[in-house]
């Protein structure tokens, strides 16, 4: 387990390096003439490819910026390294995806500002697309609290690592659920993606989750892992588990969708979102599932009203 979690670490640790690197304009440069103007270029290899870039018109600012991001590249590169090398005496090793799967991570690039304010609306953050496609973007907004916008970014954050050729090749365990909601919950809680110890109340119904027990959870998900059942039925059972196990002090809901998006993407089968005009319908249903009332209606409520296929 502490292995597991271990290798999640690095992989998030090793995708926000990688994606700091993607964003400097760094490598040998070259300034280029032009009626008598000059330009910037940068010469610079990428998985051993010779690439050229323009960065923009000759200053000695960007030129003396373009100088330091040298330098803090070949840091992050050094970084990035030393993580691949640790993830290596771990025993993690890269595979390909498969053209499948790669179309879905892209169907899921595409979506993830209206998935991202779904899940928003369903947390009951008060937002707006338009406000939520502003915070992804890195914009700022003047009619939101502080803490929905951290939940925001924190979506963002999740979908980004999820996203990540590398997560989807791992396994949709128990690890990576905590490793979620870590995420999910990052700015909130000291004890994020850790089991919860301490009773939880439901709003809108009696009904009251037992303390969640790591050993037994394991156990609940390899059950679902070994059902003979379509990978969109077995995304579903992993959302509604989750969702009703309440694992963690707060999150649950949103750790759900991402962890049963995290299996689907794998597979290549689409993505679940719950159409934010609809969720009060689903709250219900999902207050009626806590209950112990026929799951059946759910199921089909997702299957149908909230599964996009590609």
């Amino acid at each position: 387990m502490e292995e597991k979690i271990e290798i999640m670490n690095l992989l998030q640790s090793k995708q926000l390096l990688e994606k700091q690197l993607s964003s400097l304009a760094y490598g040998s440069v070259e300034i280029r003439e032009n009626d008598s103007n000059k330009y910037i270029y940068v010469h610079y290899r990428e998985e051993g490819v010779a690439l050229t870039k323009y960065v923009g018109e000759y200053s000695e600012d960007l030129y003396n910026l373009i100088l330091n991001n040298s330098i803090k590249a070949k840091q992050l590169k050094k970084q990035i390294r030393d993580i691949t090398k640790q993830l290596k005496s771990l025993n993690y090793n890269e595979e390909e995806l498969t053209e499948n799967v790669e179309q879905n991570i892209d169907f899921a690039k595409r979506h993830l500002v209206d998935t991202i304010y779904k899940q928003a609306i369903l947390e009951g953050v008060a937002t707006t697309f338009a406000d939520t496609e502003s915070i992804i973007e890195g914009g700022k907004v003047n009619n939101m609290t502080s803490e929905d916008v951290l939940k925001i970014v924190n979506l963002k954050h999740a979908w980004e690592f999820i996203l990540n050729k590398n997560v989807i090749l791992s396994n949709t365990n128990f690890a990576l659920l905590c490793q979620i909601n870590k995420i999910v919950e990052e700015g909130f809680y000291y004890s994020a993606g850790k089991i919860r110890n301490t009773p939880v109340t439901i709003g809108g119904t009696k009904w009251t989750p037992d303390l969640p027990i790591e050993s037994v959870i394991k156990e609940e998900l390899e059950e679902i892992f070994n059902k003979k059942m379509e990978d969109i039925d077995r995304a579903i059972e992993l959302l509604l588990y989750t969702m009703k196990k309440q694992a963690f002090i707060d999150g649950n809901k949103r750790t759900a969708v991402i962890y049963s998006n995290h299996y689907l993407i794998s597979k290549g089968k689409g993505i679940i979102s719950i159409p934010a005009e609809l969720t009060e319908e689903f709250k219900d249903l999902l207050i009626a599932y806590y209950e112990g009332k026929d799951e059946k209606e759910i199921k089909k409520f997702i299957k149908e009203k909230c599964y996009m296929s590609i």
